[in-house]
């Protein structure tokens, strides 16, 4: 395939809100991508920061609405032009080829969306725990959900649910599933921009997300068994590797997910 303005449209679509510290090279990634014919939409939730005024430099449709990324992800869709979508947030960085290899797996492959890996980067200590964490569930089709999707099957089962707030992108994930369309996996690795991760800062979002997931466990409990079992989420001779390669950090990892966990029940 030869990659021009022939080629099918994507749009990517960026919901923000005060992501003043990653948005600008987010949006750049997005302008070196390696596939020309690109729409870019941001959707940003009333930032106070300056993430706005830099938004504006890349693209000019750049929307205002909210409450949550759920509805601006649906809401940059309904703006879309693109045969494709790429969804994702403002804190992350694509590889130049991260477009053009999607695309490839939907015209040659009949894909119908595409997972794609990421890569957790950050600062201080535990970021790497992070970062490894992320690394332990890489290729779990339980975990990772995908990012790219033909806007039509998109559209045709209705896009996020924005009535959840945290387990959105499995929802998603399951009903593209369960319709039976086709999900292939992209090589290229994102990064993700975790920025300063604390030890306590993931507890304060898990509980953030509770109400949700005590939602989606209602409407997804075979998946959500599956999904919070320790076992599948982190395989035992993956988990055996890491801590022969890495025991402090994987440790670290173990006592991090504990407080979390035990945060969601703190009522």
């Amino acid at each position: 395939m030869k990659f021009s303005k022939n080629n099918p449209l994507v749009s990517v679509i960026i919901p923000t809100k005060n992501n003043i510290r990653t948005i600008q090279r987010c949006l750049q990634s997005v302008k070196d991508q390696s596939y020309i014919n690109i729409e870019l939409i941001v959707v940003d939730n009333h930032s106070t920061d300056g993430t706005l005024e830099i938004a504006t430099k890349f693209t000019d449709k750049v929307y205002t609405k909210g409450p949550e990324r759920s509805a601006q992800r649906n809401f940059g869709a309904s703006k879309a032009k693109g045969k494709y979508l790429l969804i994702h947030d403002s804190d992350i960085y694509f590889h130049r080829k991260t477009v053009e290899e999607c695309v490839k797996l939907c015209e040659k492959q009949q894909a119908d969306a595409v997972i794609i890996p990421e890569k957790s980067i950050g600062e201080g200590y535990w970021a790497k725990v992070k970062s490894l964490e992320r690394d332990l569930y890489a290729g779990n089709d339980y975990i990772e959900a995908p990012r790219f999707f033909s806007t039509n099957i998109y559209k045709g089962i209705g896009g996020y649910n924005e009535t959840l707030t945290g387990p959105e992108d499995w929802d998603l994930m399951i009903r593209i599933r369960e319709n039976s369309f086709k999900i292939l996996r992209a090589k290229n690795i994102i990064f993700h921009d975790e920025g300063v991760v604390k030890i306590f800062g993931s507890s304060i979002k898990k509980r953030y997300y509770i109400k949700s997931f005590d939602e989606y466990k209602k409407m997804h409990p075979t998946w959500y068994k599956k999904q919070v079992n320790i076992f599948v989420r982190y395989p035992a001779n993956r988990m055996m590797h890491f801590f022969i390669r890495y025991p402090i950090k994987t440790v670290s990892m173990i006592i991090m997910k504990g407080i979390e966990y035990l945060s969601t029940k703190i009522k």
